[in-house]
């Protein structure tokens, strides 16, 4: 069942829970003035907006500006859900066009705290076009390197849930929340509810995090510091993420001896795994969840992190587990967004190989393995690849940075395993080591090969 919906908040209250006690500088768009019962003389409705105004205070649906959240300035703009529902009209698309706007000018994130039902059937096609125009000014901003986070709050629905909520680059929501595409008047009478709610979203991959209202402000602040440039010029190279230190290996010492050795190693139970890696790595880590359309994958972690000397880094980590394709569209998106928000990136590559069952080919796996080879090549964001385990042949490899990637004592690289390499070549089992060692595949192996520049011990 979904969670109890939070209190909604109006639009100023939303505003002043991420703000505090900072101050919050409103803006508003030219004056425009429209004919007698809007662009459809719709009757009736200019004596809604009068009363939707004396009821809320407000003069359209979103109010927005500049404020400060945690120490991070930004551009907010927030719904009000109590002026005809939220609800997108012509004059909300000025608002909303020159809140993109207004960040662009400033260079600066937009943080949009969403609550609407969709378009305005007052204002019929006129409102509906709207969606177009933020649409073009969200790709205006993400042409910028600038970062677009959202809130979503109860409710999210509609055209506004498809343009400045998941439209955003991290979509944050409220628990409980009602969030998607059809409103709870127009889905099917026996579709399950829990679909259509902030938790059912995060579950199909929707939706990065459910936030509770009272963790929301030091959660956004975080995220604005990761996402954005920091201290530097806004043209100025990001430095390359550094490579994490060596953590407690596997009862083994040294480097391995053989192919045979180098695989059991990977393989060992025993030596650390992803999460030991980014724990060490950042003192703040913020993740991204799923692939945005409609899957997890829970063996590969993303998202966005913050070291102890404030650098931010994006990170793919796989966690020995075959890839599966709603990982490699995670880990496409990451990079991505990395690349065009100029943060660095770090892969952790550990993984037999990518899912190869029936499912896997049915979502899609070889055009998802294919995006993330495109997402690492056309990065202009130094990429880090440590190999700390299993590195399985294409799965792996499409995670590696040609040039920049490294290995661990306890992993090996190879274009297949020793198992099904030796099946191939029809011998016995009793081969498998030799046909190990043939395939070159240790640490110190890769680095003689020119395939990693140095093993990390």
């Amino acid at each position: 069942m979904p969670a109890e919906p939070s209190a909604r908040l109006t639009a100023r209250e939303a505003i002043a829970l991420l703000t505090g006690a900072a101050d919050f500088t409103e803006h508003r768009p030219p004056p425009r003035t429209l004919p007698p019962d809007g662009p459809l003389g719709w009757t009736g409705y200019d004596a809604a907006r009068e009363r939707a105004a004396e009821r809320t205070g407000e003069e359209e649906s979103v109010v927005y500006g500049t404020g400060l959240v945690g120490d991070r300035a930004c551009v907010l703009l927030s719904f009000e859900f109590g002026f005809l529902g939220g609800s997108l009209g012509l004059l909300t698309g000025d608002r909303l066009e020159a809140a993109y706007d207004l960040a662009l000018t400033r260079r600066l994130p937009l943080l949009a705290l969403v609550a609407t039902g969709g378009s305005r059937m007052q204002e019929g096609m006129v409102a509906l076009t709207q969606l177009q125009r933020v649409a073009a000014a969200s790709t205006r901003l993400r042409a910028a390197g600038l970062a677009q986070l959202a809130v979503v709050r109860d409710p999210t629905t509609g055209g506004g849930w498809a343009t400045v909520g998941a439209g955003a680059d991290v979509v944050l929501a409220l628990p409980g929340a009602q969030v998607g595409f059809a409103g709870s008047r127009v889905r099917p009478p026996d579709a399950d509810p829990y679909a259509y709610g902030a938790e059912g979203q995060f579950t199909a991959g929707q939706v990065d995090a459910v936030v509770p209202a009272g963790e929301l402000p030091g959660t956004v602040g975080r995220w604005l510091r990761a996402l954005g440039p920091g201290s530097r010029a806004p043209h100025e190279p990001p430095p390359a993420a550094p490579l994490p230190r060596a953590q407690a290996p596997s009862s083994a010492s040294g480097l391995p001896a053989s192919g045979r050795e180098a695989v059991e190693r990977a393989r060992s139970p025993r030596r650390p795994r992803a999460e030991a890696y980014l724990a060490d790595y950042f003192t703040v880590r913020l993740p991204l969840h799923g692939d945005r359309c409609g899957s997890t994958d829970p063996g590969l972690l993303a998202g966005f992190g913050l070291r102890a000397d404030g650098q931010a880094v994006a990170y793919v980590a796989q966690c020995g587990t075959p890839t599966r394709p709603a990982g490699y569209r995670a880990a496409a998106r990451t990079i991505r967004l990395a690349d065009r928000l100029g943060v660095p990136v770090l892969t952790l590559v550990d993984t037999p190989g990518a899912a190869n069952d029936a499912e896997a080919e049915r979502a899609g796996a070889g055009a998802a393995i294919a995006d993330t080879f495109a997402a690492i090549a056309a990065a202009r964001v130094p990429v880090t690849t440590l190999v700390i385990g299993e590195g399985g042949s294409g799965g792996a490899l499409a995670l590696a940075a040609p040039g920049n990637t490294h290995v661990t004592a306890d992993s090996y690289f190879s274009v297949i395993a020793p198992e099904p390499a030796a099946a191939i070549l029809k011998r016995p089992p009793e081969e498998t080591g030799a046909t190990a060692d043939q395939l070159r595949l240790r640490p110190q192996d890769l680095v003689e090969l020119g395939i990693a520049r140095s093993i990390v011990t």
